[in-house]
């Protein structure tokens, strides 16, 4: 009764591990297998003469000892050997000397011990291959958006527990300055690195990160998240500011104002889970210069020169003159808005005012005003153009597509500032 007790047993921990650890059929026969050998080698010696038939759907295990047959009186090695009458006894009569018999082990006479030792084989072959497809998982999982809710927070870090009962670090260090966190509070991140160290998987997650103001905007807005718009560059700060740049392959969808939405509704979502972090959005061009205005936006470029000479970081100089009142604000405070433009765009910009800057021949849109309709000037400058030169360095096709404007149009338009600088 005791035996058939414990085979029980054995059958119900089969049953456990298939269905509560999640392990599929192939890897459990497999680690059961491996389990039983191993147990089996201890006590034997080895395990040569064996086969291990598992049935996880049932939950038990069979095992079959192969032993030699040979003369009565003979058996030298009892794990390898057994004697002729031994063998015909044991349900062989027409075995003969030479012959392999099978003889089938019920495992549960070696007793307690080596059940024991069974089933700590198994859960530590189990728990070793948990950890392996948890590091499996998030490593391909690197960069992406992941909920967890907060289980402790320590000092220097934040356990968060995700659906699947999977343990997630917030180290202090990837954490919004802003953040507070408060056991049972849902946090939004993406998974920053997964570390293997002594095959103990830890997943570190982030919030101060691009990626997770990029994977933001793709759960917030439908465009970014479908390929319909691009996002091709962010520069940020956590918890102060950020800049993103944007591009749409439909000419019918306008990139920026679908990522703000109506009335800010996509991107005030955004700003909350930031902890208020002011956000803006420009539109993407290839145009260096035109690029590098949008960028250092809200303020107002007089004039700008790109150095051909490459720095030490690889990154070209940039200096951009301004109107005196609005040199701060391409500043920002504490040069948060001129290091996010810098970022952006790859240059070293440096700002100067306008009466710091040497002889330009430039002239602003405003005094082609005898000559280009007011309207089209202010579509110009729409573009984030403000002299005639700026405007003659982008594609006129780019003019025509952005500015809303009729070929014949922009024809006179470059054709009366090409001729004022021939001139």
């Amino acid at each position: 009764m005791a035996r058939r007790q414990e085979q029980v047993n054995m059958t119900d921990q089969f049953k456990e591990f298939k269905e509560l650890k999640n392990i599929d059929k192939p890897t459990l026969i497999s680690v059961l297998e491996e389990s039983f050998r191993s147990v089996l080698a201890k006590m034997f010696g080895n395990d040569d003469n064996f086969d291990v038939i598992v049935n996880p759907d049932q939950g038990d295990c069979e095992i079959y000892q192969n032993l030699e047959v040979v003369p009565d009186g003979e058996v030298t090695n009892p794990n390898k050997e057994i004697s002729l009458s031994d063998a015909q006894a044991d349900d062989d009569p027409e075995c003969e000397v030479g012959d392999e018999h099978t003889r089938l082990i019920d495992f549960t006479k070696f007793g307690r011990r080596a059940i024991l030792n069974l089933r700590q084989t198994l859960a530590s072959k189990i728990l070793d291959l948990q950890k392996e497809a948890i590091y499996n998982k998030f490593k391909v999982m690197e960069g992406e958006l992941v909920v967890g809710e907060v289980y402790q927070v320590w000092k220097h870090e934040v356990l968060l527990i995700d659906a699947d009962n999977n343990e997630l670090l917030l180290p202090k260090d990837q954490q919004i300055p802003n953040d507070i966190y408060r056991k049972g509070d849902t946090v939004r991140a993406v998974v920053h690195t997964v570390e293997n160290k002594n095959n103990n998987p830890k997943i570190i997650v982030s919030r101060k990160s691009e990626m997770f103001l990029r994977r933001l905007f793709e759960a917030e807005v439908p465009e970014i998240h479908d390929g319909l718009i691009e996002i091709r560059a962010i520069a940020r700060i956590p918890g102060e500011r950020a800049k993103i740049a944007v591009e749409s392959f439909d000419d019918r969808i306008d990139p920026v104002g679908a990522c703000v939405g109506v009335k800010g509704s996509r991107i005030h979502g955004i700003v909350r889970e930031l902890r208020n972090e002011n956000i803006d959005v420009i539109n993407y061009t290839s145009n260096p210069q035109l690029l590098i205005q949008r960028a250092l936006s809200p303020a107002h470029i007089s004039s700008i020169r790109i150095s051909d000479e490459v720095g030490e970081d690889g990154k070209r100089n940039v200096e951009v003159f301004l109107k005196p009142e609005e040199v701060s604000l391409a500043i920002g405070k504490s040069g948060s808005n001129i290091k996010l433009a810098a970022q952006l765009t790859g240059f070293n910009i440096d700002v100067y005012r306008d009466n710091d800057a040497p002889e330009v021949d430039d002239i602003y849109l405003d005094q082609f005003d005898d000559e280009i309709d007011q309207w089209v000037l202010d579509a110009l400058k729409a573009l984030g153009c403000n002299t005639a030169r700026e405007v003659l360095a982008l594609d006129k096709q780019e003019i025509m597509d952005r500015a809303d404007l009729e070929e014949s149009t922009v024809d006179h338009v470059l054709e009366v500032f090409r001729a004022e600088f021939d001139e």
